[in-house]
C-alpha cells in the first residue's frame, strides 16, 4: 500500500489511531504534529492520580506496539513517517508528575521533540537495532523517559 489517505484511515480504525488520528498525514514535521495532537491528553492524565497514570500510558504503550506494528505492516514500511502513537505516547510520559504551567508544557515539548528527533545514545541503538511494533515503541519509550529525566532536573534546580 501506498502512503494512506485520510479517507483510507477512516475506513481502518487501526490505522486512523496509529497515525494519529491523521496528524501524521502531515507533509511537513509528521512527528511533531502528531506530538502536538498527542500533547492536549496531558491535562487529562493529569487529573488522574499517578498510579492510574502509568497504568494508562502502560496501556497505550501495549496498544501502540499492537497498531505500529498492523500499520507497519499494512504499508510494507518499517516506521512509516506517519505513524505517531508512539509520539503520544512518548510526550505523555515526558509530563509524568510534571505541573503543567505553560512554560513547563512548552519545555516538554521542545525536550522531547528533542530526544526522539535527535536520538542520542542509547535511543539511536534502539532506533537501528530493535524492530516491529516494540522497536517503533521502543526508541520513543527512550525518548520520552530521556525528555521525563530532564523535566523533573529543570523541576529540582526551579528553573521550571
Amino acid at each position: 500500500m501506498a502512503d494512506p489517505t485520510l479517507q483510507q484511515l477512516l475506513r481502518e480504525p487501526r490505522m486512523l489511531l496509529a497515525f494519529g488520528f491523521g496528524s501524521g498525514l502531515s507533509p511537513v514535521v509528521p512527528g511533531t504534529m502528531g506530538t502536538l495532537v498527542g500533547l492536549p491528553a496531558i491535562w487529562l492524565l493529569a487529573l488522574l492520580p499517578l498510579p492510574i497514570t502509568l497504568i494508562v500510558i502502560t496501556l497505550a504503550a501495549i496498544l501502540g506496539v499492537y497498531l505500529c506494528d498492523y500499520s507497519s505492516r499494512q504499508l510494507g514500511v518499517h516506521d512509516h513517517k506517519g505513524i505517531v502513537w508512539d509520539e503520544f505516547v512518548g510526550v505523555w510520559i515526558t509530563f509524568l508528575a510534571v505541573p503543567l504551567t505553560w512554560p513547563a508544557v512548552v519545555a516538554g515539548f521542545v525536550i522531547f521533540r528533542f530526544f526522539d528527533m535527535v536520538k542520542p545514545w542509547p535511543i539511536c541503538v534502539a532506533d537501528r537495532k530493535v524492530h516491529g511494533g516494540f522497536g517503533i515503541m521502543f526508541d520513543d519509550l527512550l525518548a520520552g523517559l530521556a525528555a521525563l529525566g530532564t523535566m523533573q532536573t529543570l523541576i529540582y534546580f526551579s528553573i521550571l
